[in-house]
């Protein structure tokens, strides 16, 4: 059985209201100072609505969007203080509200969360409300200390999710929403802003019984932009309708987001008022929808050999043949894998799933595509895994990618949402909730050519614990990328196929040396191939590299072999000779 509700309602949106009054499309908490009778008004406008609780107008105060340390500790102030004051004659709660902290450097968004709370608790909050959060686990700190201050604290918190159900940063709602309601400092927990009340409803009635009480806080609906401005419908009467059937059907503190005002607050509790409550008991069982070409990976496989998967590059133009003629040339020669590299260095070329697809159809080999996050949102990955999917793809390689170099001089932002850490557990909330019957096997990339890799060693054992259950190294050149692939045997639990690609040329090995990252090259061997002919360099780099096969094999579950400039006759030899 849930709690019985603190309160019932939670009051609309702060700053896009403040945009419809003033035209002042600013950060609306610098009207703490600069307006505060404006700032006073609007809370009073939600309580006399019927909001039994504010958020103080505190959303963007963090060090990324008010850097000067002394502005953002006086607006807080004042916004905590204007809040209190005008809550104070209708008996309303104060909740001090703490908006989203963008990923910087590492423990950065932990520490402006800490620094909130701390402001906050310095002035005397006792409700705290961190909303439109993509993930629980940076707020864990300012959780445990706002604990540790003022044990009889109210926390709340609400996360921001598409209308599929997953945040930013590739999170499922209920997981999130569990996270938080299982932490014994959190209080309540729901969803805020993103998506409109339809879609709200929809996921929050999927959500299981809780010991805890939940909360929705959803726009007026979907805006549209004109003159680079973003306007909401006046849709006050519609927003309390269904808000409303909302909380008959499952009762929960309600509110709202971007686009609402006092009036979608008022129409949403005459509404309520007028709803006779027909309790829910949990929500029903999630439908199961039947998948696409179901099967199993081939790393979910007993293996009762060593494997062999190949690279090959998609095209960079549209003659897809000789992708076709090299992938046959390889399942030919033994290969039991093809792999499919996504853009390397960050080069426009065919999409990778795309492209592995074509190559399984046409060839019937298994394939496995590389997903880079680099250049795609969490929107878009989901969609090119469920292409995948229905092509019967099974596994996919995660990583980061190589950097877009123009975003990189112009300091913009890049248009991804995770890192491969990120990414890989995304997926792997994606094989939970929509590929139960088929679901993906994940990998990620071991740089066994690491200067620190004790530190890339952690990497990869956090990327296992996100849920990677296999890895493919960068080339293997040296005696010390042997010694470490021999670690990583000793430290992971997955798969490991290691890598190995015999240079084409002196000039490839020279390209590769200096200028791809993670790839070293034995000073001795880029000596040898100067000035050779291509087939003397091929007498040089072949058996070179079937050696280190041959001394890599105790350490490994099968190869990870990668073709140079299309070369596939090349990579055909050293299957040749490297596993004789």
């Amino acid at each position: 059985m849930e709690k019985r509700l603190p309160f019932r309602a939670f009051d609309g949106a702060f700053g896009t209201y403040y945009f419809q009054l003033t035209g002042d499309d600013g950060p609306c908490e610098r009207a703490n100072v600069d307006n505060p009778s404006l700032v006073r008004r609007i809370h009073r406008q939600y309580l006399e609505a019927g909001a039994k609780a504010v958020k103080t107008n505190t959303f963007a105060l963090n060090a990324q969007v008010f850097p000067d340390e002394r502005e953002r500790a006086r607006l807080m102030r004042e916004g905590y203080h204007l809040a209190a004051e005008a809550a104070a004659p209708y008996g309303a709660k104060v909740f001090c509200d703490i908006g989203p902290v963008a990923d910087g450097e590492t423990g950065q968004a932990e520490e402006a969360y800490l620094e909130a709370a701390r402001a906050f608790l310095r002035l005397g909050g006792t409700h705290f409300l961190f909303e439109t959060q993509a993930d629980f686990a940076p707020l864990k700190p300012a959780i445990g200390e706002i604990a540790a201050k003022c044990p009889d604290a109210f926390v709340a918190v609400s996360f921001a999710v598409s209308q599929d159900g997953y945040s930013q940063k590739g999170h499922f709602y209920r997981a999130l929403i569990e996270q938080a309601l299982s932490c014994p400092e959190v209080h309540m927990a729901g969803l805020n802003c993103v998506c409109g009340p339809v879609h709200m409803a929809e996921l929050m009635r999927r959500l299981p019984e809780t010991d805890k009480p939940l909360m929705a806080m959803p726009n007026a609906g979907y805006p549209s932009q004109v003159g680079g401005r973003t306007f909401f419908q006046d849709n006050a009467a519609y927003f309390g309708e269904k808000l409303a059937a909302l909380a008959a059907k499952r009762p929960m503190v309600v509110g709202g987001c971007c686009g609402t005002t006092p009036e979608h607050i008022r129409r949403t509790l005459a509404c309520m008022a007028q709803t006779r409550t027909a309790r829910v008991q949990g929500a029903p069982a999630p439908e199961v929808r039947k998948k696409a070409a179901p099967g199993v990976s081939v790393f979910d496989r007993d293996w009762t050999k060593k494997r062999v998967a190949v690279e090959l590059d998609p095209p960079t133009d549209a003659d897809f043949a000789p992708l076709l003629e090299g992938a046959r040339a390889l399942q030919a020669a033994g290969a039991d894998l093809l792999t499919i590299a996504d853009s390397p260095l960050a080069r426009t070329r065919a999409n990778s799933i795309l492209s592995a697809a074509i190559v399984k159809r046409e060839t019937g080999i298994e394939v496995l595509p590389h997903l880079s996050c680099r250049d795609k949102n969490h929107i878009a990955i989901k969609g090119e895994l469920l292409g995948a999917c229905y092509e019967g793809i099974r596994q996919v390689l995660a990583v980061t990618g190589d950097p877009i170099m123009q975003e990189v001089f112009a300091r913009r932002s890049a248009v991804f949402n995770f890192n491969s850490y990120e990414l890989i557990s995304f997926i792997e909330g994606l094989n939970r909730d929509v590929f139960q019957e088929s679901p993906f096997a994940v990998g990620g990339a071991l740089n066994v050519n690491a200067q620190s890799f004790a530190s890339e060693l952690k990497r990869a054992q956090k990327k296992e614990a996100c849920g990677a259950s296999f890895f493919l190294t960068q080339p293997i050149y040296t005696e010390r990328a042997l010694s470490n692939l021999a670690l990583a045997r000793h430290t992971l639990r997955g798969k490991i196929m290691a890598g190995f690609m015999p240079v084409a040329s002196y000039k490839n090995a020279l390209f590769l040396s200096h200028e791809v990252s993670g790839v070293e090259i034995p000073q001795e061997i880029l000596q040898q191939l100067e000035g050779t002919t291509q087939q003397q360099a091929w007498d040089i780099t072949v058996p070179y590299a079937a050696g280190l096969m041959k001394q890599a094999a105790p350490h490994c579950d099968g190869y990870y072999l990668m073709t140079p400039l299309r070369k596939t006759a090349l990579v055909v030899r050293l299957m040749q000779e490297g596993l004789a």
